[in-house]
C-alpha cells in the first residue's frame, strides 16, 4: 500500500512505544483498532509493499483507510486493556473477531436470574447480564473470581444444578454460599451481595467500603455478630485486592486528565477520559499563536470544554487532573459542580462534587504524565505536517536571509571534560525532524587539550571535505552539504566555521552561530542570540518564535549527542591499558600479564625470566615490551 504524503509524515513520526492505533475512513469512523508493543513497527507493517498478512480484511482496510490516530501507553498491559475499552466504545467494522478472541476472559453476572451467579465466559452475549472485563490475564480473571467466591456468598452452581439439587453442597458448608437451591434465603440480603460484587468489579472500592462498614455497624448493633464478621472480612478483602486491580482501577472516581505540551506559541492539549479507573477515550486540541501562560490556558480550556451546549452529566467527571491549577480553580470547580448537578437533576440522578487537582506524585501524577506524553506525541505528528513545517522553514529563511529554504539543517558541538576526551558531534534535521542516520561523531586528535576553536575547525574541516567531495562528484549521498550549518557558540565559533568552509572554497555555504542564554551584569536574562556572517551584533528573534525553536532544537540535540560521545570515549579510555600500545600484545596476552604481575608497574619491574614465563610472551614480544615501557618511564 502506498500511503499519501500526509500518512507518510505520520508514519515517520510514530513512536517506538506501546499503545493503540485507530484506523479511520474518510468520514472519520473507526475501521480497526489494534494494540502494539511498538506503534512504529506495527503500524508501518500495514503499509509495507509485499507484506503478507493472513487476515482477510487487510485489503478492504487498505481500500477504505484515510487516516489513523495513535494513543501511547506506559506498558503493553495498559495497551491491551485500552484496546478493549476503545473497541467497546467505537465498535469498529473490522474488530468483530478480535472482540471475541479466546485470549480474553470476561466475568458474567446474571442479573436476569432470581439468584444471580458470577461466572467466567469467553463470548459476551446480547442479554440482560452484566459483563466485567475482559481480563488480559486469565490467571488474574480466575483469581478475581476465586476472591469473590471466598468473600461474597453468591451461588456457584449452574441453573440446571440449582433446580435439581436436594441438599446443599460443600460451598454452603464452608460458608461461601447461602444455598438458595435448598433453603429459603432472604432476597434482600442476597441482593446486597450482588450489589457488593458489582461495586467490587466496577472498582468502586470507596463506595463499597462505605456500604459494608454501614452494614457491619448495623449488624453489630443488632447483635448479629456472625453477619458483622462476614462484612468485616469483605472489607478486608476489598483492601487486599485494591493493589491487584490497580492496573485497571487507578481510582474510584471518574477522571479527566489534561496534558499540556507547548513549543513557543504552539500548544497541544490532550484529554484522557478515565471512567471507573479505565482509560476509555482520548482527544487532542491544537492551538496556534497562544500568548497565554499555561495556567490561564488551562482555565480557558476548562470553561470552554465543559461549558459546551448539550453536554451530559456523564461527560463532567468527578475529578479533573491538570498540570497546574489556574487562577480561581476553586471557583471553576464550583461552577462545574453546579453545572453537573443541574444536568443530573433533569433525569433525577445525583451528582458528586467536581474537584480540580494538580497532582505532584502517586497514581494521579502517573496519569497526568501519560496525558502529557500523548499531547507531545500528537504535537509531533501535527508539527510534521507539510504545510506547518514549510511555513516555519520559510520564516527561518526570511529571518536569517538565507538563499534557499533550509530543509536540511546541521549543527556542530564540541564536548570535553577538563580538556580530555574531546569529541565533536554533528546532528542533522530534515524538515525540522531529527535525521539520526546522518548523525556523526568525531574524535578530535590533532589539537591540544582544551582548544575548543581548534577542535571545531578540525571537525568542520573533516565534515566539509566529505561534503565537498560529494558535491564535486554530483552524488546525492548522506554526505551532501546542508542548507544551513548552525554552530553552537557566538562570534568566535562562527569565525572558525567560516574559516573551515572558506579554506575548502565553500564560500556560499550558509553558516550561523547560536549563542546560549546568559545573564548580563545586572542579572537580566539575555535569550539565545543568532550571529550572522559579516554582522557584529546578533539578530533578535522572539523568545518563543518557531524559527528560534528550530535552531535551539538543533543545538540542544547536538549538545546531547556530543556529550554522549564524550562519555562513551571516556568510558573506553578508562578500560584501556598502556600495554595495548605494545606491538604483539593482544587482549589475551595483556590479561595474562596483569593476572601474573598485577599492574603495569609490576610488569615494568619484572625480570625477563618472569615475563617469558607468561603465556604469549616470546623474545620478540619481550623486546617490544621493554622498549615501550622504557620510553614511558623516561
Amino acid at each position: 500500500m502506498n500511503p499519501s504524503p500526509d500518512l507518510e509524515a505520520k508514519l515517520k513520526a510514530l513512536p517506538a512505544r506501546p499503545g493503540c492505533y485507530v484506523f479511520r475512513d474518510a468520514a472519520g469512523a473507526a475501521l480497526y483498532i489494534g494494540k502494539a508493543k511498538s506503534l512504529r513497527s506495527r503500524v508501518r507493517s500495514y503499509f509495507q509493499e509485499g507484506q503478507v498478512d493472513a487476515r482477510g480484511f487487510i485489503p478492504l482496510l487498505q481500500k477504505h483507510l484515510a487516516d489513523f490516530d495513535t494513543l501511547v501507553t506506559s506498558t503493553e498491559k495498559e495497551a491491551a486493556i485500552l484496546e478493549n475499552n476503545l473497541i467497546k466504545e467505537s465498535r469498529p467494522r473490522y474488530n468483530v473477531k478480535l472482540r471475541d478472541d479466546k485470549e480474553f476472559l470476561t466475568l458474567r453476572l446474571s442479573l436476569d436470574h432470581a439468584w444471580p451467579r458470577l461466572e467466567l465466559v469467553r463470548r459476551p452475549a446480547a442479554d440482560k447480564a452484566r459483563y466485567f472485563g475482559p481480563y488480559h490475564s486469565a490467571t488474574a480473571a480466575r483469581r478475581t473470581l476465586n476472591l469473590i467466591e471466598k468473600h461474597f456468598q453468591l451461588r456457584t452452581c449452574t441453573d440446571r444444578e440449582l433446580v435439581r439439587r436436594s441438599r446443599p453442597c460443600l460451598q454452603y458448608q464452608i460458608k461461601r454460599c447461602l444455598a438458595p437451591c435448598v433453603y429459603e434465603v432472604d432476597g434482600a440480603r442476597y441482593g446486597e451481595q450482588v450489589r457488593a460484587v458489582s461495586l467490587f468489579l466496577d472498582a468502586r472500592h470507596d463506595e463499597l467500603t462505605r456500604e459494608l462498614e454501614a452494614r457491619m455497624a448495623e449488624a453489630a448493633e443488632g447483635m448479629e455478630y456472625e453477619l458483622a464478621a462476614l462484612y468485616r472480612d469483605q472489607i478486608r478483602a476489598v483492601g487486599l485486592v485494591r493493589e491487584a486491580q490497580r492496573v485497571v482501577a487507578v481510582s474510584d472516581r471518574d477522571q479527566d486528565v489534561l496534558g499540556v505540551y507547548r513549543e513557543g506559541d504552539l500548544v497541544e492539549l490532550s484529554l484522557l477520559s478515565v471512567r471507573r479507573g479505565r482509560v476509555i477515550d482520548a482527544s487532542s486540541f491544537s492551538h496556534k499563536k497562544v500568548g497565554l501562560p499555561d495556567d490561564e490556558l488551562v482555565g480557558s480550556f476548562l470553561r470552554e470544554h465543559y461549558g459546551a451546549e448539550g453536554l451530559s452529566a456523564g461527560l463532567i467527571p468527578d475529578e479533573v487532573l491538570v498540570p497546574l491549577l489556574p487562577e480561581g480553580a476553586a471557583g471553576v470547580a464550583e461552577w462545574l459542580t453546579d453545572r453537573r448537578q443541574a444536568i443530573a437533576s433533569e433525569d433525577g440522578s445525583r451528582a458528586r462534587k467536581v474537584e480540580i487537582v494538580a497532582p505532584e506524585r502517586g497514581p494521579r501524577r502517573q496519569l497526568l504524565e501519560l496525558a502529557v506524553d500523548n499531547a507531545r506525541h500528537a504535537f509531533e505528528e501535527k508539527r510534521r505536517s507539510a504545510e506547518d513545517m514549510d511555513a516555519r522553514l520559510e520564516q527561518l529563511q526570511e529571518r536569517l536571509r538565507l538563499p534557499v529554504v533550509p530543509r536540511r539543517i546541521e549543527c556542530v558541538d564540541i564536548s570535553h571534560l577538563g580538556g580530555q576526551d574531546t569529541v565533536g558531534a554533528i546532528v542533522a534535521l530534515r524538515d525540522g525532524v531529527p535525521d539520526k542516520k546522518r548523525y556523526r561523531t568525531y574524535h578530535v586528535k590533532g589539537v591540544s587539550d582544551g582548544d575548543d576553536y581548534g577542535a571545531m575547525y578540525e571537525v568542520l574541516a573533516r565534515r566539509f571535505r566529505r561534503g565537498r567531495a560529494a558535491e564535486d562528484a554530483d552524488e546525492k549521498t548522506e554526505w551532501g552539504l546542508p542548507d544551513l550549518m548552525v554552530v553552537d557558540g557566538g562570534r568566535g565559533q562562527l569565525a572558525v566555521a567560516l574559516a573551515a568552509a572558506g579554506d575548502l572554497g565553500l564560500h556560499e555555504l550558509a553558516v550561523v552561530g547560536l549563542a546560549k542564554e546568559r545573564e548580563n551584569p545586572l542579572g537580566d536574562k539575555i535569550v539565545d542570540r543568532v550571529y550572522l556572517p559579516g554582522q557584529k551584533n546578533p539578530i533578535a528573534l522572539r523568545p518563543q518564535s518557531p524559527e528560534l525553536f528550530l535552531l535551539a532544537r538543533a543545538r540542544d540535540e547536538a549538545h546531547r549527542f556530543s556529550n554522549r560521545g564524550r562519555k562513551k570515549q571516556g568510558k573506553k579510555r578508562s578500560f584501556e591499558s598502556e600495554l595495548d600500545a605494545v606491538r604483539g600484545v593482544g587482549p589475551k596476552t595483556r590479561r595474562a600479564l596483569l593476572e601474573a604481575l598485577g599492574t603495569v608497574q609490576g610488569v615494568r619491574a619484572a625480570s625477563d625470566e618472569a615475563l617469558l614465563a607468561v603465556p604469549g610472551i616470546n623474545r620478540r614480544t619481550l623486546a617490544a615490551l621493554r622498549a615501550h615501557l622504557d620510553r614511558g618511564n623516561c
